[in-house]
Parts: C-alpha cells; sequence; structure tokens
C-alpha cells in the first residue's frame, strides 16, 4: 500500500483520503481506526510476544506492582508504557477511577457503595476495583448521579 501524507500550514484538520479499487479487510481496518480517533495498544504476552489490541478489547488498565497490566475479557497482559501514557492513547469511553486504575466504561456491569464514600466497580468480565475519592465526582457525574 503507497501511502502519501502532505504537511502544510494550510491544512486545519487532518484529513485520509483512500483510493482503491474495492474495500478489502486491510482497507476496512485502516477506516475503522480513523474513523474512531483511538489508537491500538500494543502489550506483552506471555512476556515475549507483542499483542496489538483494540480499545474495545481493553476492559481495565491497572498498576500492580509498579508493572502495567491490561485486562483484556478473559486475559491479562503487561504493557510498558506508563498509565497516563496509555490514558492519553485510549479514547473517551476509558475513566481513570483511581490513582492507578482506567477502566472502560462500556463494559461496567454494577456498582456498590464501598468503605469511606468509595464506590466498587465491577466489570462484565469480573475484574473490580474502587472509584476513589478523588475521581468520585467525575464518575458520578457520569453516571447522572
Amino acid at each position: 500500500m503507497k501511502v502519501n501524507v502532505d504537511i502544510s500550514a494550510e491544512h486545519k484538520e487532518p484529513y485520509a483520503v483512500i483510493y482503491a479499487d474495492k474495500v478489502t479487510d486491510e482497507i476496512q481496518r485502516l477506516i475503522d481506526l480513523l474513523s474512531t480517533g483511538e489508537t491500538p495498544i500494543t502489550a506483552l504476552q506471555n512476556e515475549e510476544d507483542v499483542v496489538v489490541l483494540k480499545p474495545d478489547e481493553i476492559f481495565m488498565v491497572r498498576v500492580e506492582n509498579g508493572a502495567t497490566i491490561v485486562y483484556g475479557e478473559r486475559q491479562t497482559y503487561r504493557s510498558r508504557r506508563r498509565l497516563y501514557e496509555i490514558r492519553n492513547q485510549l479514547g473517551s469511553r476509558f475513566m481513570q477511577i483511581s490513582k492507578s486504575t482506567l477502566v472502560n466504561l462500556s463494559y461496567m456491569d454494577r456498582i456498590e457503595p464501598g468503605f469511606s464514600g468509595t464506590l466498587l466497580l465491577k466489570l462484565k468480565n469480573g475484574c473490580r476495583d474502587y472509584v476513589s475519592r478523588t475521581y468520585l465526582p467525575e464518575f458520578k457525574k457520569y453516571l447522572g448521579l
């Protein structure tokens, strides 16, 4: 596939055009990637295999013992990136709920009262974490509470 990039001050907003004789799987992936504004995350599976995860494959990202762990539906991955880097890369479906945790709001299952005014957030894959008091006002605003 040929790629041409035109950098100029007259372009105020990025604009992509794809020329092809038909829509292939590769072109459809590019369209999906470009239209969402979300970029994929790379992570390690089994400490050596690099996998590319789309944001909708990620349920939660948490820092545990200094390592950034990415939770999928049934599997965990290790990322070399810091939490703030991943937060900046993921789309608006993700929210930080504590100093060490990001969650995909699309996969919320239930919310239970926690201790000291916090909430326990449970995701559809079984992951769970507390929404800390620092992030609670933004979380409640999202829920309309």
